[in-house]
């Protein structure tokens, strides 16, 4: 698998945006650097506080897409196929006015949609130089495309995920007795980044008390025999797809009673989520499953968060597993299942996996043990 996405199918993501921006009555779309930008181009750099700006017209708008951008900032352009898509290139030098080249482009629109991640500066400046005109978030344009992965992005997903079941299986290495957290998240790092990832973007390692923090990082703590270990790990892989796996580890020892009836309550619920992912369910439907079989353990209150996020250019993105969330799922949807149990200041348990909404039902992207494992 190359990590290029072909110049057909960029093009044709852009002729989309295009098309959506018109259905959802936003005369035109402004992307910064991120994320968006990359879908739709293929551009993986950043930009500082100059501007940079693609300018996509609404479908049926006379004037092609362009792309803003300091002269100084052109060269990182050269990979990057505008020509092919159809994108002109309009450079400004420093003592110019980027936003209202930019609002020259855009030929007078009614109605902005700015990408979710724009730098304020950005907002405001284009604002100033769009007086009048609504500005909206131009996520709700570009989720419609985005949530819905086609079979590349499927396939680099699939290939994240058995990079970091990997690197679960090797926790036996990490995880010891006497090892402090910020210990063994160093070599899990090391471990992520040798699986072919291009950074850790996060490694939760949350021993005893600290893994009742859902989004605890590391710490000096020393892993106690006894221990239940949350192990939270992902990031992107070259072609800008993530990872995101969670697994609970009982550390030098048999757990109690407690933790095991505990546990078995959270595996369940986090199987009978995924067993009801399909085709015209719903993202409240598969929270509410998790929510009840552990409402029904007595955890109710222990369970702190929603139960998944979709995943893609982003490790949390479209669409969002949560009660109130009445998007009916579509093939091609890909999102984490996650259940958690927080016991605080004593333990916590996480079970996560990536899956994929296929045309008849789910496919797993992580395919290690969820049981308990002892280590």
């Amino acid at each position: 698998m190359t990590d290029a996405v072909p110049t057909a199918l960029l093009a044709d993501r852009l002729r989309r945006a295009g098309e959506h921006a018109s259905a959802q009555g936003t005369d035109v779309l402004l992307l910064t650097p991120g994320t968006d930008l990359r879908y739709l181009t293929g551009f993986t750099g950043s930009s500082h506080e100059r501007l940079t700006c693609l300018v996509v017209p609404a479908a049926g708008h006379r004037a092609p897409p362009a792309l803003v951008t300091p002269a100084l900032e052109a060269p990182g352009f050269t990979g990057v196929p505008l020509d092919a898509l159809g994108v002109e290139l309009v450079t400004w030098t420093d003592g110019e006015d980027p936003y209202l080249l930019v609002s020259d482009l855009a030929g007078g629109p009614t109605r902005i949609a700015v990408d979710d991640d724009m730098a304020a500066r950005h907002v405001l400046g284009l604002r100033a130089a769009f007086p009048d005109v609504p500005q909206t978030l131009g996520g709700a344009v570009l989720r419609e495309l985005r949530m819905r992965k086609d079979t590349g992005e499927i396939d680099r997903l699939r290939a994240a995920g058995a990079a970091i079941d990997r690197v679960h299986a090797r926790m036996g290495e990490f995880l010891r007795p006497g090892r402090t957290e910020a210990e063994a998240g160093a070599d899990i790092t090391a471990a992520i980044l040798a699986e072919g990832h291009t950074e850790a973007a996060f490694v939760i390692v949350g021993s005893g008390p600290n893994g009742a923090s859902p989004h605890h990082s590391v710490s000096d703590r020393v892993i106690e025999p006894g221990d239940v270990v949350v192990v939270d790990i992902g990031g992107p892989m070259p072609g800008g797809y993530n990872s995101d796996c969670t697994r609970t580890y009982a550390v030098g020892g048999e757990p109690g009673p407690e933790v095991k009836e505990t546990y078995a309550a959270l595996q369940e619920a986090q199987d009978r989520a995924v067993a009801a992912v399909r085709p015209g369910a719903t993202a409240a439907e598969i929270d509410r499953t998790a929510r009840a079989h552990i409402a029904a353990a007595g955890h109710g209150e222990h369970f702190i968060h929603r139960t998944g996020h979709g995943i893609g250019l982003d490790v949390h993105e479209e669409p969002y597993i949560v009660d109130g969330n009445d998007l009916v799922l579509e093939p091609g949807m890909a999102f984490s299942v996650e259940p958690g149990i927080y016991q605080a200041g004593r333990w916590g348990a996480r079970i996560e996996d990536i899956v994929v909404v296929t045309d008849d039902g789910v496919e797993r992207l992580n395919t290690n043990p969820r049981d308990l494992v002892v280590l």
